[in-house]
């Protein structure tokens, strides 16, 4: 695997939907916690809370937990348009960026992640882990803006499961 890349991966999903609904699917924690999070709270630039329906911008931070896992996640909105483009930091130094393409009554989401360290254990836990799950939470922001289905394990009991 001499040419495999493990410092970044990039995963496409095409969903029938509009530009502005996934952009809030991704910036507004109670859109994110419909598909993504079991909890995401954002804090602007003076450290005070957004409310659950307002839009995170550049500078701001944030905390998500998930379902059925044991880690909670911060980091540091990067960039934010207000229109088809995210970037954010996750997975300590890594930077996400999230790219929405509108395509007829579709929207193409691109979403990479980028600067993963090359060391054997970010290998495994951030390249390897990362991309497998955001495999899977991208068919779930497509199956929950398609058509309702939330595919998420919300049963704290059962762990690393492939929905969790």
């Amino acid at each position: 695997m001499k040419d495999f890349n493990w410092s970044s991966f990039t995963k496409n999903i095409v969903i029938r939907s509009e530009l502005h609904v996934l952009y809030n699917a991704w910036t507004v924690a109670a859109e994110i916690e419909r598909w993504f999070l079991r909890r995401a709270l954002y804090f602007d630039k003076a450290g005070r809370a957004l409310s659950l329906y307002q839009n995170f911008e550049a500078g701001d931070s944030y905390i998500w937990s998930w379902y059925a896992q044991n880690n909670v996640e911060n980091g540091q909105i990067l960039a934010a348009n207000g229109k088809d483009f995210i970037q954010f930091t996750f997975a300590g130094k890594c930077t996400v960026e999230v790219k929405l393409t509108q395509m007829d009554n579709y929207v193409m989401v691109r979403l990479t992640q980028k600067d993963i360290p090359v060391d054997e254990e970010s290998m495994q836990n951030i390249r390897l882990r990362c991309a497998s799950a955001w495999l899977f939470y991208l068919i779930n922001l497509k199956s929950v803006y398609e058509g309702g289905l939330d595919l998420r394990n919300k049963y704290d009991a059962l762990i690393s499961m492939v929905n969790s």
